[in-house]
C-alpha cells in the first residue's frame, strides 16, 4: 500500500509528521510532499506555466516551493512518473479545524480534491487548536485511518472525499455532523493609507459561529466529525426554468 502525505502548513509542521507516524503504522511505503512554507487558505490553486522548486529533504521527503495542490500534481507527474500511483492520499494534520466555508479555502481539503481528480482516495485531516496530545494519539489516528482505508467502498466514489476533524482529546466518537457557517476572512484591517493608495490585511480567525447539529457543534462536544464532499459542485435548474429561458 502506497500512501501519499501532504498538508498546508508546511513540509515542518508538526501535525505532518503525526500523520506520517500513523501513516507509517499501516505501511511502509509512505511518501511526503509538502509546501516549503505555510500555505493557509490556498485551496486548490495550482501553478502553471510557471516554475516549481522540488527538493529532497529526507528518503521520501520532499518540499515543493507551491500551493498545497500543487503538492499532489508534483507527486503524480514527476515523483511518481514512472512510478505506481499513491492507493491514498491523505492531507493533514491541520493546525485548526477546517468547517463551514473552509471547505472551499482550505488547502488541506484542496489536497484531498486534487488527489480525487487522479482517481485516488483522499482523506483530508484536521484539529483544533491547542489540542490534548497523548502518546496514544498517533496510534489511534493510524486505527482511524486503516479503518476508513478498509471502508473505502462506501466512500471514495469516483470524485469524493472525507474530511475529518479531530477534537481537543482522543480517542472519541465520531459523527456526521451537517455542514455549518462559520466564514473566515469577515473584516479588513487598514495597515497604511496615502492618497489613492491603501494597504489593508484580512487577519487571521474566524467567528466561531455554531448552531445545532453542525461541525463546530460536534467538535465542541468532543466528537470526530467526518464529512464526505465531492467536487461536481452542481445543483441542476428545474426544467420549466430552462423551458423559460431558452424561450
Amino acid at each position: 500500500m502506497r500512501i501519499l502525505v501532504c498538508n498546508d502548513d508546511g513540509i515542518e509542521a508538526p501535525g505532518l509528521a503525526r500523520l506520517v507516524t500513523a501513516a507509517s503504522s499501516l505501511s511502509d511505503d509512505v511518501w511526503v510532499v509538502a509546501p516549503d512554507g505555510k500555505r493557509t487558505a490556498a485551496g486548490s490553486s495550482l501553478t502553471i506555466a510557471r516554475p516549481l522548486t522540488m527538493r529532497r529533504v529526507r528518503p521520501n521527503w520532499y518540499s515543493c516551493s507551491g500551493t498545497p495542490a500543487d503538492c499532489v500534481v508534483s507527486a503524480m507527474t514527476w515523483l511518481f512518473e514512472n512510478e505506481r500511483k499513491p492507493d491514498l492520499v491523505i492531507s493533514g494534520v491541520n493546525d485548526g479545524r477546517n468547517v463551514a466555508e473552509d471547505l472551499a479555502y482550505s488547502g488541506t481539503l484542496g489536497i484531498a480534491r486534487e488527489a480525487t481528480f487522479w482517481g485516488v482516495p483522499a482523506i483530508g485531516f484536521s484539529r483544533v487548536k491547542n489540542p490534548d496530545f497523548s502518546d496514544a494519539d498517533d496510534k489511534w489516528l493510524g486505527a482511524l485511518i486503516g479503518s476508513l482505508w478498509q471502508s473505502r467502498a462506501g466512500w471514495a466514489t469516483e470524485g469524493h472525499w472525507l474530511s475529518v476533524n479531530l477534537p481537543t482529546v482522543l480517542p472519541a466518537e465520531i459523527r456526521q455532523p451537517r455542514i455549518g457557517r462559520d466564514k473566515i476572512g469577515r473584516k479588513a484591517e487598514v495597515v497604511e493609507s496615502d492618497g489613492d493608495r491603501t494597504v489593508i490585511t484580512v487577519p487571521r480567525g474566524r467567528a466561531h459561529a455554531s448552531q445545532p447539529g453542525d461541525e463546530n457543534a460536534a467538535i465542541d462536544a468532543g466528537f470526530v466529525s467526518i464529512n464526505r464532499l465531492n467536487w461536481f459542485g452542481e445543483t441542476r435548474l428545474d426544467e420549466p426554468f430552462v423551458s423559460r429561458i431558452l424561450g
